[in-house]
């Protein structure tokens, strides 16, 4: 069965190259694509679609705006913002709202590909230079940590701080050398202790609270 894809994008050349790309692979359907997030509750609802590609800047509603909406109504349609801001703001409140990952849009085709397969595995992906931002937000030496007020452990912090950096369970069971069903026991533990119940929630936490 085809991967469900909507596209929010007012550039009209890009979206319409978005949608020859995703249509060029045989794993993909695009449901619809928009030039804004205007009607956005009517169209998940109606499209029902497993993954959202979304730019940010947009006439009438925009892209962190339209997150919000779909946020309201699904945690389970995965968000990835495709967009040419990389500035801390709009990085820090797509996160912070929900989003599941954060491309630019000078990304390849196999880097948007590879995306959408990852958030779809539990995964977030960020272009390189996007993590480095969520980095250096999150090693802020202006920013006075919170401490370990919700006493994770080390191994639980070191998995929570891999999530933020955008790895797959796959990705964090092999650089810590155990199983994936291990990660997964540890990062249930992380959302517990956060009182969070998404990957998304869990980031987006430790981003605002610098926790790691």
């Amino acid at each position: 069965m085809k991967i469900k894809v909507i596209i929010y994008e007012d550039n009209q050349v890009f979206r319409e190259s978005l949608v020859r790309l995703l249509g060029s692979s045989p794993s993909y359907e695009v449901v619809g694509a928009f030039p804004h997030c205007v009607n956005i509750e009517d169209e998940i609802k109606n499209l029902q679609p497993q993954v959202a590609l979304m730019d940010i800047q947009m006439p009438g509603v925009n892209g962190l705006k339209g997150l919000e909406i779909i946020r309201q109504h699904s945690n389970d349609i995965k968000v990835i913002m495709l967009t040419v801001f990389e500035d801390n703001k709009n990085i820090f409140d797509a996160i912070r709202k929900g989003a599941n990952g954060y491309l630019l849009k000078q990304s390849s085709p196999v880097q948007i590909f590879s995306a959408i397969d990852e958030v779809l595995k539990g995964g977030a992906p960020l272009t390189p230079s996007i993590a480095s931002s969520v980095l250096t937000l999150l090693s802020d030496k202006k920013v006075t940590p919170v401490g370990n007020k919700y006493q994770l452990t080390p191994r639980e912090k070191e998995i929570l701080e891999s999530l933020v950096e955008g790895n797959s369970y796959k990705m964090i069971a092999s650089a810590l050398f155990i199983s994936p069903e291990t990660v997964k026991t540890h990062i249930k533990k992380v959302y517990e202790k956060l009182q969070v119940n998404s990957q998304t929630e869990a980031v987006s936490k430790a981003m605002k609270e610098k926790i790691v």
